[in-house]
């Protein structure tokens, strides 16, 4: 007598063996995952994921019941995105570099690297500045007096306005 059992074809006395209709849907089912699955494992919330993609960094399908499912790939893009949101890369940027993965799938460890190395000149950069900010500030702070002679705010005959309008240093 056959019976079925979770996906699987039970007979007595021989070993079960899997029905691949049932469990192929069952494994497209488990290789989807809610917007809350999503949300708990990647520890953003739910409405980050939303805000994710509606600027086109992650996609989702929708299930019969009009419910956004994931593919467990999206793990390692949102993974990505944080780590280059860290970096201080902005979310205009991720997306461009990740659109121009082929068909939007998952990065690789090579994507990652070219991904990066994008990046790395603008981290550098930044780490310029805010050095040299930081460095330029800790007389001012340590003293409180923004001498005209030495203070870098000081701007002697307005030779910062050829850079533009906003503070320089």
């Amino acid at each position: 007598m056959k019976k079925t059992f979770a996906g699987m074809v039970v007979k007595p006395g021989k070993p079960s063996i899997p029905v691949a209709r049932e469990v192929a849907g069952a494994q497209s089912e488990q290789s989807e995952l809610s917007v809350g699955e999503v949300a708990s494992r990647s520890g953003l919330a739910v409405s980050a994921l939303h805000f994710y993609e509606s600027r086109g960094l992650i996609a989702s399908v929708r299930n019969a019941g009009n419910q956004r499912r994931y593919p467990r790939s999206v793990l390692r893009r949102v993974a990505v995105i944080k780590v280059a949101q860290r970096m201080g890369v902005p979310l205009a940027a991720i997306a461009d570099a990740l659109q121009a993965l082929p068909a939007g799938r998952t990065p690789t460890v090579a994507d990652w690297r070219r991904l990066s190395a994008r990046w790395r000149d603008d981290l550098d950069e930044r780490i310029r500045t805010l050095t040299a900010l930081r460095d330029q500030l800790d007389g001012c702070i340590g003293c409180g007096c923004l001498s005209l002679k030495v203070c870098p705010l000081r701007n002697a005959h307005d030779t910062l306005a050829q850079e533009g309008p906003g503070p320089h240093f």
